[in-house]
């Protein structure tokens, strides 16, 4: 009974979100990934990029989450205009990383949704391509940190960080949250936690 009414609840929550203008993650139909929390005592730091090349910005959006799925952390930023999609993915990895950081964090699963970007930040191989610089900052971050995984996933699995990067784009200035669930992503929130409670 209570599920039912959760799913209810749920259904007209996601109908009041019809009638706002905030970019909200769009609900997917067909085969998905869904968010998971991480195991332990670890956090989960989510990230995504954006490029609006009609305003010649940039944006990053991240959460941390914890075990539960409770945000511990996030963030919604702009930045200048990049060149193309993967400059774009990795300055807001190291962004993030620089965040989550500074917020004191330091086991950290890193997750994003490129999977070229992912790809070479675990690479052993040294990086001489233009964004080279930028991916052994990466990895001079990551060797901050107590404990550090980074994994590729799909776009279904990433919705919170990427209705933060989208929600950049109406901001002028960088917007925290701490311990608080940021409004721009509440839909992607309620997807990612009735997913897994159902």
């Amino acid at each position: 009974m209570l599920i039912g009414r959760a799913r209810n609840l749920l259904v007209e929550y996601l109908e009041a979100w019809t009638h706002l203008e905030l970019p909200v993650f769009p609900v997917t139909t067909g085969p998905s990934q869904q968010w998971q929390p991480p195991i332990g005592s670890m956090y989960k730091l989510n990230f995504d990029a954006a490029v609006f090349n009609d305003i010649f910005a940039s944006s990053v959006g991240m959460v941390i989450r914890n075990g539960g799925g409770q945000v511990m952390a996030a963030m919604s930023s702009r930045g200048l205009a990049v060149s193309d999609s993967e400059e774009a993915e990795i300055l807001a990895c190291r962004r993030a990383l620089e965040f989550a950081i500074d917020a004191g964090f330091a086991d950290l699963v890193v997750e994003g949704d490129n999977s070229n970007v992912m790809r070479s930040i675990v690479s052993a191989q040294s990086d001489w391509s233009r964004l080279g610089n930028i991916y052994d900052d990466v990895r001079c971050l990551a060797d901050r940190l107590r404990l550090v995984a980074f994994q590729c996933i799909r776009r279904s699995a990433n919705g919170v960080a990427h209705s933060l990067a989208r929600f950049a784009r109406h901001t002028s200035e960088d917007c925290i949250w701490l311990e608080d669930s940021p409004l721009p992503a509440l839909k992607a929130l309620y997807v990612d936690y009735f997913s897994l409670v159902v």
